[in-house]
């Protein structure tokens, strides 16, 4: 592992420039959970369907109506002996009317139920969310790493292939070697720019991909190590802590809650209501042939209101709510089965990681040399041109294998990380606020008016 980080400090020390900022991964994946337009607009989301408690609480309160009518009224009465009278009157009624359900089936409380499930479930979406913004950022912040390792190795390559071409040249015109020996040595170089090429443009790719995820261009990035510590020690452990934690999990027993609540809502449906309402009035006349010219009204009344048949929608409604809810249940079994997968393919992914980080470091020792022995046997005529083009090749091929390795080392500890469900800010103790959605939670929760949102807005 030593030997691993070594490799990296090498690459990271030769692909940046010095001058440049110094970037931690942990850095980096800080701006990201703060910038991140995904994981902002999931924020977003997740206030919206605060408001559905606030909503759904709307049912225990009044229901306050102010009423006023104005206008103009053309009167032409004609009374015996043909004697006409015409008015112009400006009648107007002003009133208020207070209505209160006192019993609805518990509609409103299995309502305000489903709407507090619906938000710790659109909370482990969030969070759910948020693992996968701070994987992309990880996968990102490695991609360029590697490529620029890569770039410099290829780079490394050309020069190497280009000085043995000049070699094999001056050896061609003292006779040592043959032509063949100069075309072999022309042909790899061409390889090795094209390889080179390659790997140039995977890292301006890479680059643009870290703006995206990350917010800014790359900048003198720092080696990173895996996070096993975080993880649990042994699989078996993983899945059971993915079962419990992992906020997809949970997110689904959340909606079985919401679907289960649900069913009480739609039979809420087939039982009385009770209401009560207060109102208030007064009309105002102006026909001055009246015997009043305005009238008070006040009045408290009590409504009972009991289904006897609507045509089957409450029953229908009812049964589909109740499919509903096997709906989900199954859907959670699903999940669950899904993140046992994933939990079992990250942990054998980052296991093979570790075998094949520690295979690329003896192959690249080994390439090493190799290639050192076959440069003096060539030197002492025992070897071709073609035989230290091939033990170039092979050390090449061999340190492209040893920084892939170190990057899918890093992924795939950060990827087990976030199967179990712990890939957030509290567990890997960044340098950054974490987002608390209650906050906002309780900020609204009880609001009886107001149109502005807690941010201003």
């Amino acid at each position: 592992m030593r030997q691993a980080c070594a490799w990296l400090i090498v690459i990271a020390g030769v692909a940046f420039p010095v001058s440049a900022r110094a970037e931690t991964l942990e850095e980096a994946l800080a701006r990201a959970y703060q910038t991140s337009p995904q994981l902002n607009a999931e924020r977003a989301k997740q206030r919206g369907t605060d408001e559905n408690v606030p909503q759904a609480l709307a049912g225990y309160r009044p229901q306050i109506m102010a009423s006023l009518s104005a206008g103009l009224q053309a009167v032409r009465d004609l009374f015996p002996g043909n004697t006409l009278q015409t008015a112009t009157l400006r009648p107007w009624t002003i009133g208020v009317t207070v209505n209160q359900v006192l019993f609805n089936g518990n509609k409103t409380a299995n309502s305000v139920r489903v709407a507090e499930f619906q938000v710790m479930s659109e909370r482990e979406a969030l969070r759910n969310v948020g693992q996968g913004v701070l994987l992309d950022a990880v996968t990102a912040y490695m991609n360029v790493m590697a490529n620029n390792a890569l770039y410099e190795s290829q780079r490394t390559n050309v020069d190497v292939l280009r000085e043995i071409l000049a070699t094999t040249k001056r050896r061609l015109n003292a006779g040592d070697v043959t032509p063949t020996d100069t075309a072999q040595a022309e042909a790899r170089l061409s390889r090795g720019q094209a390889d080179l090429n390659a790997a140039e443009v995977a890292l301006a790719i890479s680059k643009e991909i870290y703006r995206q995820v990350i917010g800014d261009a790359p900048s003198h990035l720092q080696p990173a190590m895996p996070v096993d510590r975080l993880a649990p020690v042994t699989q078996v452990a993983a899945v059971d802590t993915a079962s419990h934690e992992h906020p997809a999990v949970l997110g689904a027993g959340y909606d079985v809650d919401v679907a289960q609540t649900s069913i009480r809502v739609a039979e809420s449906a087939l039982l009385p209501t009770v209401s009560a309402q207060v109102s208030a009035s007064r009309s105002v006349e102006t026909d001055t042939s009246l015997t009043t010219t305005s009238t008070d009204q006040a009045s408290i009344l009590g409504q009972v209101n009991v289904p006897i048949y609507d045509g089957g929608t409450a029953a229908s409604q009812t049964r589909q709510a109740k499919e509903m809810a096997s709906q989900s249940r199954l859907v959670l079994e699903q999940v669950r089965n899904q993140t046992r997968t994933a939990v079992v393919s990250a942990w054998v992914t980052n296991e093979g990681t570790k075998v094949a980080l520690k295979a690329a470091e003896s192959e690249v020792h080994a390439a090493d040399v190799a290639l050192q022995g076959v440069r003096r046997e060539n030197q002492g005529g025992q070897r071709t041109t073609i035989d230290v083009l091939n033990a170039q090749q092979d050390l090449t091929n061999a340190r492209t294998r040893q920084i892939t390795a170190q990057r899918d080392r890093v992924i795939a500890s950060y990827t087990l990380l976030g199967a179990v469900g712990r890939l957030d800010v509290h567990n890997l103790n960044l340098a950054t606020p974490d987002y608390l959605p209650e906050v906002h939670y309780h900020q609204v929760r009880d609001a009886w008016h107001g149109l502005r949102t807690p941010s201003g807005q």
